[in-house]
């Protein structure tokens, strides 16, 4: 058979693409009324009855005295009358954090990040939330930590003002209110409180500053005694270069420490992740020291030059990955002018925000109760009823109300730190990092006898075991962040560039109560070095009631020391090689009993990785830019001369 002509072929084919053409202009051409409109099924808008809910949910947007609106979310009760307001500034989102669930009832839409949605609900008070200035539904512009007016912020306005502004506007305008304010948050949100102290408002009558950040360089978010907190270049990227926190960070490696790694300094990496467009990242690697910038920013130097006026309940957390420093620096600054005794502290056994939820574990540790539950029932619920209600027959909570870890008990104290209720005291002891390894309690020192160990940038110490997984708080997604403080540190004192000093089993209790202090002498052949320094209890090597912890390291408290600052936080300064020198810092608060059966353990390093950004051990004037040649192996001296002074709870500690 012959094939066919390619001439009908070819005619087919112009007629197929003219009518195509014709198709696509027909699509993209506007619809005329020769076709009929099919009607939407979509109302205009839509009314959702809410009969049978138990609130009523207003969003208003609260004009501030220089014009900017800001977006608040009001909560109200059915049937409230003269009710307490209880109001949180954020800039997390006001809209979801009230809606945590598409319910009718008023506890579950509450149950989210900062709430203690059972005190709230139960109290009856009237829930109020509001997105700070530039952050999601608010006007202006945004600011991380927006300072208070003056050298550092040129403006009139500040989250002082802010907060000023809508307390008089939701007093004049919520007809279901008693007219008394109290402001409650965590971390950031714990941050805006201490700002409301600053120029309180008359109708504020109790503030609760939960894990506040106060000072991000000396040892909350951002840096810890000039060592900087790369894990959170995540947070910083997420939560500043976007209105609605919409640009996200991306993992590039199964296991975190890869991924900072093999970016090299964490200046690197956030030049990757396109960082050096905010104006945030740009002033921390601009102040790497602790200058006038971070000092004039830190709340507990704001709060300590007037007396606080209104009742401030500070809210701490043992075991505190991100503002473990803030709470009790702020209690220890405006505690000296409370002649009226407005301000109480507490201490539990938690992580980030954990007072809001089940506190009858952290990890591995069990307490043996709900520990939040009883928190916000027997002291943060009677502080507000007392203060917002006016209610005197509510009880009087104590000045200090510190769970001891340890033997697992809540302790009411008259002071901070006091170690116990009554007839008790705390004294500086030396735990001496002595020979043979050994930790020794009261030891004599030896000047001339060390330990020593290899440093190596490009092997540092994990902070916590491999593969690390992301920053961040969703347990689905690996994200155990939120509680890495407690974990197990017997991994590191295995390695051979950590030292680690333990002392023999414990006869009887030793109990801390306060602020242990890491005094070292140690030398580095490099010309800046890091030092880290984790007080530990060691659990027995069995432990019947429970068999995952024999052997257990825990860490009751530990931080990191930048070599460089020696000398003075803004003064930093190549350090002598090879010679030894001494540092001294306070790590944070315990109040833990070692118990008889336990030993307690010191451990050394000089990286604690990538928590904190690698020391190139050779001495640069900025180490967010150190260059891959800078990073050198170093050998590091630990001399008996070194102790931990530790705040021992002595004479009728019960």
């Amino acid at each position: 058979m012959k094939p066919p002509s390619p001439l009908p072929a070819l005619t087919r084919a112009l007629a197929c693409a003219l009518a195509c053409a014709g198709l696509a202009h027909a699509q993209t051409a506007p619809q005329t009324s020769q076709y009929p409109a099919l009607p939407s099924e979509t109302p205009a808008e839509f009314s959702a009855p809410t009969a049978g809910f138990n609130y009523t949910r207003r969003s208003v947007m609260i004009p501030m005295r220089d014009g900017t609106r800001l977006n608040t979310v009001i909560i109200v009760p059915k049937g409230a009358q003269n009710a307490p307001i209880l109001l949180t500034r954020t800039p997390y989102d006001a809209a979801s954090l009230t809606s945590h669930a598409e319910s009718s009832d008023l506890e579950s839409i509450l149950s989210g990040y900062d709430n203690a949605a059972d005190v709230i609900v139960q109290g009856g008070y009237i829930r109020v939330v509001q997105d700070v200035r530039g952050k999601y539904g608010s006007e202006g512009d945004y600011v991380m930590n927006r300072p208070l007016a003056g050298p550092l912020n040129p403006t009139p306005v500040d989250h002082a003002t802010d907060t000023w502004d809508t307390i008089d506007w939701l007093v004049k305008n919520i007809p279901e209110t008693n007219g008394r304010v109290g402001i409650i948050g965590i971390s950031y949100d714990g941050f805006l409180p201490l700002m409301a102290l600053v120029n309180p408002h008359p109708a504020l009558k109790a503030a609760v500053p939960m894990n506040p950040m106060v000072d991000g360089w000396m040892g909350d978010d951002w840096f810890h005694h000039g060592a900087f907190r790369q894990i959170n270049l995540s947070y910083i990227m997420e939560q500043v270069v976007t209105r609605g926190n919409s640009a996200k960070w991306y993992t590039s490696n199964y296991d975190d420490y890869d991924m900072y790694m093999r970016a090299g300094s964490s200046g690197e990496l956030a030049r990757q992740r396109g960082l050096e467009q905010s104006g945030f990242w740009r002033k921390v690697v601009q102040h790497p020291s602790y200058d006038s910038f971070w000092q004039q920013q830190a709340m507990d130097k704001i709060l300590a030059r007037q007396p606080v006026t209104v009742p401030t309940l500070l809210v701490h957390s043992l075991w505190d990955a991100e503002d473990i420093y803030g709470p009790v620096a702020v209690y220890k600054a405006i505690k000296p002018k409370d002649t009226n005794n407005l301000v109480h502290l507490t201490l539990g056994p938690w992580n980030h925000g954990g007072a809001i939820g089940d506190g009858s574990s952290l990890g591995a540790l069990k307490f043996g109760s709900d520990t939040a539950l009883y928190w916000r029932q027997a002291v943060l619920r009677p502080f507000l009823e007392r203060h917002l209600k006016g209610n005197a027959s509510a009880p009087e909570i104590p000045a200090v109300t510190a769970f001891e870890t340890g033997t697992n008990q809540w302790r009411s104290l008259a002071s901070w730190p006091s170690g116990c209720d009554s007839g008790c005291a705390t004294k500086p002891v030396a735990l001496r990092l002595a020979a043979n390894q050994k930790a020794v309690l009261g030891a004599a020192a030896d000047a001339k006898a060390y330990d020593e160990y290899v440093s190596d940038p490009a092997k540092p110490v994990p902070f916590r075991q491999r593969p690390i997984p992301p920053y961040g708080y969703d347990e689905a997604k690996g994200q155990s962040w939120p509680r890495w403080l407690a974990d197990d540190q017997r991994e590191a004192s295995g390695r051979t560039d950590v030292a680690t000093f333990v002392s023999d089993v414990l006869t009887a209790p030793v109990k801390i109560s306060g602020e242990p202090v890491a005094n070292l002498v140690a030398s580095t052949s490099g010309t800046d070095a890091d030092w880290v320094v984790k007080l530990i209890d060691v659990y027995p090597d069995q432990v019947g009631s429970q068999p995952a912890m024999g052997g257990y390291q825990l860490m009751v408290s530990g931080d990191i020391f930048r070599g460089r600052y020696r000398e003075g936080y803004d003064k930093p300064k190549p350090l002598a090689a090879n010679k030894p020198l001494s540092y001294r810092f306070g790590l944070p608060t315990a109040n833990h009993v070692f118990l008889p059966g336990h030993r307690i353990m010191v451990q050394v390093q000089s990286s604690w990785f990538p928590l904190y950004d690698r020391n190139p051990q050779t001495y640069v004037e900025n180490i967010f830019f150190a260059k891959p040649e800078d990073y050198k192996k170093a050998t590091q001296r630990i001399y008996h001369s070194s102790y931990v002074e530790l705040p021992l709870v002595t004479a009728g500690a019960n």
